[in-house]
């Protein structure tokens, strides 16, 4: 089940209940994981820039959209390799600054999954 996202502001996100500190992965089966944000940053010198390693990561069978909150200003993005990755695959990509990627999460149904930058 979607776990339902109350709130976020600079450096926190409150995803039914709980408040993390940390940017989140939210899988198919509403599991809450810690963003593997290193994959990025390891080629790209920033978290602000999905690669390809990290699309990988994300990736999972079945999922039929990713919502990508990119940030309280939106200043995350797709490498042109992980936005080529997810089409591909059929994965439809929603890139909205993180408080406006929750109400879009809280609102959709369906095979989604969900990627929250949660500074910047």
């Amino acid at each position: 089940m979607k776990p339902k996202i109350e709130k976020t502001e600079f450096g926190s996100i409150c995803v039914a209940g709980e408040i993390y500190d940390h940017d989140l992965l939210i899988r198919l089966d509403g599991s809450v994981h810690k963003r593997k944000k290193k994959l990025s940053k390891e080629l790209y010198g920033t978290s602000h820039m999905l690669s390809l390693a990290e699309a990988d990561f994300i990736h999972e069978s079945g999922a039929q959209r990713l919502i990508f909150g990119s940030g309280q200003y939106g200043y995350c993005q797709l490498s042109p390799e992980a936005e080529a990755f997810f089409k591909d695959r059929g994965i439809a990509v929603t890139l909205l600054p993180t408080p406006e990627a929750i109400e879009e999460w809280n609102r959709v149904e369906g095979k989604v999954i969900g990627l929250f930058h949660i500074t910047c």
